[in-house]
Parts: structure tokens; sequence; C-alpha cells
């Protein structure tokens, strides 16, 4: 298979040819790995921390933007499922990703946009984000999450 890649004002910059078993190798690769993800909205919107053990790797490490008191990096299951349960416990239970807008696979990695909300007393929190996954082996190896107002969402969850 013959890849044209195209320059800005829309002039053939570089071609390239790719084995058709490749391509189809590529692709194959990404419904899997877009399934997977499908599987992890499914299960956090479901609370299915059983089906989550099975989609995460042991190793996984979650990248929490912003600077606020939840932000940071989270390595292993123990960690991102104690991650988890502050979003719960802080928002009491009404943390959901109340929309999946798009999901868009690019071989292991995946990205989705999200709308996500929680409430905390008086406080609530409803904004889009994006969720970046890395698959290896069949399993969710690393997440970074980007959010439409990290202030805001800092501001939320130190308040």
């Amino acid at each position: 298979m013959i890849v044209a890649i195209q320059d800005f004002d829309g002039s053939v910059a570089n071609t390239c040819c790719l084995p058709c078993s490749l391509m189809e190798q590529l692709t194959e690769m990404s419904e899997d790995n877009r399934a997977i993800v499908e599987d992890y909205f499914r299960a956090v919107n479901a609370g299915d921390i059983a089906k989550l053990d099975t989609l995460f790797s042991e190793n996984i490490i979650w990248h929490q933007p912003g600077a606020g008191v939840l932000s940071g990096t989270y390595e292993g299951k123990d960690s991102v499922f104690g991650l988890f349960r502050t979003f719960g416990e802080m928002s009491n239970g009404t943390f959901e990703i109340d929309d999946v807008e798009a999901i868009m696979s690019n071989g292991d990695l995946i990205s989705a946009i999200i709308h996500f909300r929680a409430e905390r007393g008086s406080e609530n929190m409803s904004m889009r984000g994006v969720d970046v996954m890395r698959i290896e082996d069949g399993e969710i190896k690393e997440v970074w999450l980007f959010s439409e107002n990290q202030e805001e969402e800092d501001n939320f969850w130190s308040a």
C-alpha cells in the first residue's frame, strides 16, 4: 500500500510503501484497543472495580493533571484504585463520566473526548476532557488526562 503524506498546502510531501499485512495488523490492533477502552468507560460508569482490575496493567501509570491535591502520577493498580476511591469519597459518589463523545485510535494509543461532572457540597464541576490511553499486551498501561479548565478542576478537588 502506498501512503501519500501531504504538506499543509496540499502538495505531496512524501510517500511511503507499507505492506498491506502491516496496515491490516495496525487496523486490527486499533480496533482491539478501542474495544478495551470502551470496556473501561462502561466499567467506570458501572463502578465495576473487578472489571477495571482485568483491564489495567498491574503496573499502570496514571497521570492526573494539574496542581491540585489529587494531581500527580499514580503507579500501580492499588494507587490508581485509591485515587478512584478518593474521587468517590470527595464527591459523595457523584463523580461520573456522563458522556463519551468520541473515541479515536492510532495503534496502541487511544484518545477519548469525554464530559465529566461531580458535586461537592454546594460546589459543582462539569467540563469536557480528553483521556489518552496507551494499550500494551491487551491492557491499559498508561493514562494521561486533559481537562477543559484545569484550574477549575484543581479548585474543585482542593476546596
